[in-house]
């Protein structure tokens, strides 16, 4: 009886030294989510070995683009391929083929010679030549096409997983900053979710790596706050990890943040306007459990309270999970 498919995987350096060993024969394909790091772990491998890396992505190319267009030579007809896949220079090189299983079927039979023969129509690459390809699977809802048996065929698929110890070596060499790794270091589950249904912000390591740096840029300014890093971090990883990686910053550990809790919070906490401040307070409402147990009718009644005050109480509470109106309190 099968037991069903078996897919053995990879790290990303364990992905790098295969390249290394077989790419200059062999056409490599690395499969994962988005964010994982493909592309780069491919720059570094050719940059490592003192090769050039011209890239093509999948989704914007045309037949054309690798074939190349046809020109007169003497009394014949002869294909000229692009300059970025056949340079005047005849070194080799990387080729790197980035977001391969998007492209169009008429692109990747464009190609399968390229992929198993090295050849472009009757030009052959440089000798000793990368030909590494890259892309997701259907299952990470990505722009992915079905791949033809034909293509499958012609190239060596590498499933890559991501290694959190691994990605915490290269975050610290690559100036991730400590609050980040710490948070990832502790909760190593949110360095990569799964890919959400609906378009929204998820966690991967490209996204955490993304997020540090945007919080580097802004605390240069000197105005980095407990609101604006919620506020980054749901930009740009899940949700759940965005607010605990945000309670944590603020120094409230995620993991003790419970529903009482919140609701003790001072109204300071969700750090308002000063003028919804002020209204709240002038109706005695100084902390979140007290705010959480009115309606928006009875808020709207607040004097000087309106809809723009209304809006931006019910999305700060949204960062904490909360809403108006909770029937929580006795």
């Amino acid at each position: 009886m099968s037991a069903g498919p078996i897919t053995e995987t990879v790290t990303l350096s364990q992905a790098k030294e295969l390249i290394r060993c077989l790419s200059h024969e062999q056409s490599v394909l690395l499969l994962s989510p988005p964010g994982v790091g493909k592309s780069d772990v491919v720059r570094q491998a050719a940059a490592e070995a003192g090769l050039e890396c011209k890239s093509l992505l999948g989704t914007q190319i045309a037949p054309e683009d690798v074939s190349g267009v046809p020109r007169i030579i003497g009394e014949r007809s002869v294909f000229c391929p692009p300059r970025v896949l056949l340079p005047e220079n005849p070194q080799k090189f990387c080729l790197f083929l980035d977001e391969l299983p998007a492209c169009a079927p008429d692109v990747q039979k464009a190609f399968y010679s390229l992929l198993l023969e090295r050849r472009i129509g009757e030009y052959d690459l440089p000798k000793d030549t990368w030909v590494v390809a890259a892309g997701n699977r259907a299952e990470d809802k990505a722009l992915v096409r079905t791949i033809s048996s034909a293509l499958v065929n012609r190239v060596l698929i590498l499933n890559v997983r991501i290694d959190v110890a691994e990605w915490l070596g290269w975050a610290q060499v690559n100036g991730v900053r400590e609050d980040v790794v710490r948070f990832v270091e502790q909760n190593p589950e949110a360095l990569l979710r799964p890919v959400p249904d609906k378009a929204s912000p998820f966690s991967t390591p490209r996204a955490w790596a993304s997020l540090s740096r945007a919080l580097d840029l802004v605390g240069a300014r000197g105005s980095l706050t407990g609101q604006l890093v919620r506020a980054l971090a749901i930009g740009r990883v899940s949700e759940d990890d965005a607010r605990r990686f945000a309670a944590v910053w603020m120094g409230t550990p995620a993991e003790s943040v419970t529903l009482e809790e919140k609701l003790n919070w001072p109204l300071a906490h969700l750090e308002l306007s000063v003028r919804s401040m002020k209204c709240l307070e002038a109706e005695g409402i100084t902390t979140v459990g007290e705010l959480v147990k009115r309606t928006e009718d009875e808020l709207m009644e607040v004097r000087n309270f309106g809809e723009t005050c209304l809006r931006e109480v019910k999305a700060k509470l949204a960062l904490h999970g909360l809403a108006i109106g909770m029937k929580l309190l006795r």
